[in-house]
């Protein structure tokens, strides 16, 4: 049988993944120990920067789960999905590029969380593009794909703000200068790798578009909350998703920040983080590979448990450094083999963009 090779959509759509995943490295690297240096400038102790520090990350996704139902609803109508996506990417970018600009802990955290905002709500929105540009057939192997080269090319601008930080000095620029181009860098890179999605893609899956698109949106949403109580495996679905994504993501929006706050190294701590991304990329396309042998949901249920134990090893330990290479060579960091085994929407909306309940928790 000949492997079908992936279409030039398939590819823009995977290269989103590379664009944003720049922003999510830097965020689990260098800017929870660059908000530490911030914090500690004005005399905030460890306890109550690595507290604000997921203060901060809560906030942003409790706005997310908010907002997302809501847009995702309007995003299902009819030539909505790439506008919404579109100012969801801007906010980010924009708000990945400002934070270049605070001195303050306290403007510095809230650009953070508005940028997080723009990231994971463009998420939203992306995931439930694949259905747009791939058959139902092959979204585990495209989206393996997308997770694969975003760990590995989400380096390239890492190592290049690293060596930035790392070397200020000897380019003769402050470390806050140099943060500042890491931040612009890492912005850049995330706009300029999304145009092609925008230019090429189009949504083929939508509702009508209505004359009261605001209104209809919330009787959709509440004809969508009526429809879950009585289907229970939907519930369940979501309510186990709710708590595996937010366990997930409290882990790399805090190892960093909880690392720099036990005292490890910054240096081995990035080099670190950066290692999970190499290991992480042959191990999200054999786990792409294994989705076709094997039922989603058993791999599902052996990578939780590995993830779970090893998480609890770390804990216990306190070594963050042993843990999360594991983490990522099981091929765990967001999702194990595509996100049509953990962006529930394709499980329940067949012929359809993303689900309304689907959104409630994508990004929680």
């Amino acid at each position: 049988m000949t492997k079908e090779k992936l279409t030039k959509l398939e590819k823009y759509w995977i290269l989103y993944d590379v664009a944003n995943s720049a922003f999510i490295l830097l965020v689990a690297t260098i800017v929870p120990i660059y908000f530490n240096s911030l914090a500690e400038a004005a005399g905030i102790s460890e306890v109550d920067y690595l507290a604000y520090w997921g203060y901060a990350a809560s906030v942003a996704t409790l706005v997310v789960a908010l907002i997302g139902p809501v847009f995702g609803t309007m995003a299902d109508m009819k030539n909505f999905k790439k506008p919404i996506f579109t100012i969801s990417m801007m906010v980010g970018v924009l708000g990945c590029a400002a934070l270049s600009f605070p001195t303050s802990w306290v403007v510095f955290l809230a650009v953070f969380v508005i940028a997080k905002v723009g990231f994971s709500t463009s998420l939203i929105f992306y995931d439930s593009m694949l259905s747009d540009v791939t058959k139902p057939e092959r979204m585990d192997e495209v989206s393996s794909h997308g997770y694969a080269w975003g760990y590995i090319g989400s380096c390239v601008p890492f190592l290049i703000s690293l060596g930035i930080v790392l070397g200020n000095e000897a380019l003769g620029i402050s470390m806050t200068v140099a943060m500042g181009i890491s931040f612009f860098l890492n912005a850049a890179w995330w706009l300029v790798l999304t145009l092609p999605l925008l230019r090429n893609y189009n949504q083929t899956h939508y509702s009508p578009k209505r004359e009261h698109a605001i209104l209809d949106t919330f009787v959709t949403l509440c004809r969508t909350f009526r429809e879950i109580k009585s289907q229970k495996h939907i519930f369940l679905f979501l309510l186990a998703f709710f708590f595996f994504i937010d366990g997930v993501y409290t882990i790399i929006d805090m190892a960093t920040a909880f690392g720099s706050a036990l005292g490890f190294d910054s240096t081995m701590l990035l080099l670190a983080l950066l290692l999970t991304q190499v290991v992480a990329f042959p191990f999200a396309l054999i786990f792409g590979k294994a989705a076709k042998k094997y039922r989603n949901d058993t791999l599902i249920k052996i990578c939780i448990v590995a993830y779970t134990a090893i998480a609890l090893f770390a804990n216990f330990c306190f070594i963050y450094e042993c843990a999360d290479p594991f983490l990522d060579s099981c091929g765990l960091r967001w999702n194990v083999s595509g996100r049509n085994s953990s962006s529930f929407p394709f499980l329940f909306c067949q012929n359809h963009s993303a689900g309304e309940s689907g959104r409630i928790f994508r990004t929680v």
